[in-house]
């Protein structure tokens, strides 16, 4: 018996080459086995009964020697078994199955009318010009498209057959069909779309950690581990809180890192800082006290929400918080290192933030963004820790490990507590159990803490190094908000702001002007200028270069 199958997929994986055994069967690896030589089985016993198999279709099986198998039994009756390509079964034994074949789902949509094959080709020839099927694209097995369509198998290994004859597929052995490379258009640009972008070759872009330095292997060994011990609740509905064992481990590292008081029924678990944010201007008052100086996103949230902003003066020692709005009853405050210009509150402006809470009934919300990388100056504890009934303490993995794992966590005073969770919901869309639960074992195996005091030591050396090179090349600058972070401001005279950003685009560099993070509502222009100048993303490989190029340009702009 040959295994050819008749109507040959182009759409299927075809194997090569056959093998065979000495004396007794040869395997083709399209799908059949012949046994040529004796493979004859006999069992006898009492009785009488035989029992016989066949398998035909693809993946069939049969015996043209004595390659039949007879089993003799007490009792008697007959059992048969033909398994076909579509994975049916039959016999003497009740009830039968049909499965469909294995493949990739395609959408496409025929007319009702005219030849299927003819149809079917139009269409496949539609997907690929409009790019909807890209070069490269797999296509399903002819059998399995067959079945999902309702149409004949030679249907549609004939439209197959006759792409790949006009250049708009390939069909390989071991590879299948696939849309040809170069064959499928290019999107079109949207209407009144200029030139793409060029890219820059240098971004010191603030607010990004290394990517490069991401601990894959450790975090892949905690994933292991979390995945083979979570119990079976972690895949179902969750708490909106977040896992249990994940605010246990934040309420111990957060306890023993950043002095923050807490237990694990008072953290909530949230999609990073923003989504947080986004809960707490859905509880709170309208009025919000915020730092002149900040991140324009989170300015956006704030508006989106309908917060009334009410902007308080910053200095180089942080915000200033005797000078807190009457009206406000929500504070939005970086004490750790402030955002973007980088000082950090005094012990004096600390306690009166807290005293202003106690006093009014106002929330503080503690944003300690990078509150993990300092440099030279010892560890501040959180702010949490002075009023833990009036301060929402808020973290996030953004800095720490990356923006992509969409990891935050709120510690609410209990009066807020129930309130946000009823703002975010049953089925609010949380951050991945299997995340948290990796997270939860990250911090408690050490890894955290081991991948925070490395990423420390890197980030300084990169900061030494940014300011090394601006004191040899550019003294005239003043470098500040260094002792923390990932990012430093550089100073500008008045009015030369502008000329450096353009400066620096036009010799590749991505940064950004501190005057961009003033609050809108801050009142006039500041007459402070400066950079803003990420340190911690840039490959080791162009770093250097980075500076020299930033350097030159802060030289010529600040010279003139």
């Amino acid at each position: 018996m040959t295994a050819a199958d008749p109507g040959a997929d182009p759409g299927a994986d075809p194997g090569a080459g056959t093998r065979a055994a000495p004396g007794s069967a040869a395997r083709s690896d399209s799908g059949s086995d012949s046994g040529t030589g004796s493979g004859t089985r006999s069992d006898s016993g009492s009785g009488s009964g035989t029992r016989s198999r066949s398998d035909s279709g693809s993946g069939s099986r049969s015996g043209t020697g004595s390659g039949t198998r007879s089993d003799s039994g007490s009792g008697s009756g007959t059992r048969s078994r033909s398994d076909s390509g579509s994975g049916s079964r039959s016999g003497s034994d009740p009830g039968s199955r049909s499965r469909s074949g294995s493949g990739f789902d395609l959408h496409l949509e025929l007319p009702a009318e005219g030849a299927r094959r003819t149809a079917l080709a139009r269409a496949l020839r539609s997907a690929v010009r409009s790019g909807r099927l890209a070069g490269g694209t797999r296509l399903p097995p002819y059998r399995a498209l067959a079945a999902d369509l309702g149409l004949a198998r030679n249907a549609v290994a004939d439209a197959y057959a006759e792409l790949v004859a006009e250049g708009w597929f390939t069909a390989r052995q071991g590879s299948g069909t696939r849309v040809a490379e170069g064959v499928a258009a290019a999107p079109a640009p949207a209407a009144g779309a200029g030139p793409p972008l060029e890219r820059p070759r240098f971004d010191l872009l603030q607010g990004k950690p290394d990517p490069a330095s991401f601990p894959r292997g450790p975090w892949a060994t905690s994933a292991r581990r979390a995945l083979a011990g979570a119990p079976t609740d972690a895949f179902g509905p969750g708490d909106p809180r977040g896992r249990p064992e994940l605010r246990r481990a934040l309420a111990g590292y957060l306890s023993r890192t950043r002095g923050v008081r807490t237990g694990p029924e008072n953290i909530v678990v949230c999609s990073g800082f923003a989504n947080g944010l986004r809960l707490l201007a859905s509880v709170r008052p309208r009025d919000w006290a915020v730092e002149a100086y900040g991140l324009p996103f989170h300015h956006g949230i704030l508006d989106a929400a309908g917060v009334r902003p009410h902007p308080v003066a910053v200095d180089e020692d942080g915000a200033r918080t005797r000078e807190l709005p009457s009206r406000a009853r929500t504070l939005l405050l970086t004490p750790a290192h402030q955002f973007p210009t980088g000082g950090h509150l005094l012990p004096a402006r600390r306690a009166a933030a807290a005293e202003w809470a106690r006093t009014t009934g106002g929330v503080i919300v503690e944003d300690d963004y990078d509150g993990e990388f300092r440099y030279d100056r010892k560890p501040v504890g959180a702010v949490q820790g002075l009023a833990p009934a009036h301060v929402v303490y808020a973290g996030s993995l953004s800095k720490s490990l990356s923006p992509a794992l969409r990891l935050g966590w709120l510690v609410l005073p209990d009066a807020l507590a129930e309130e946000v969770l009823a703002a975010k919901g049953l089925r609010e869309s949380w951050a991945s159990a299997l995340d948290q639960l990796t997270l939860a074992d990250f911090i408690d195996c050490g890894a955290y803490d081991r991948h925070v005091r490395r990423m420390r030591l890197r980030y300084r050396r990169r900061r030494d190094q940014l300011v090394s090179v601006l004191a040899a090349r550019a003294p005239q600058v003043r470098v500040t908000g260094i002792s923390a972070g990932l990012h430093a401001v550089l100073e500008l005279p008045p009015g030369r702001e502008a000329d450096v950003l353009t400066a620096a685009r036009a010799a590749g560099l991505a940064l950004d002007g501190l005057s961009s993070y003033r609050h809108p509502a801050a009142g006039p222009a500041p007459s402070r200028e400066g950079l803003v100048v990420g340190y911690a993303a840039p490959p080791d490989s162009g770093f250097t270069r980075a500076l020299d190029v930033l350097a030159e340009v802060v030289r010529r702009a600040v010279n003139g």
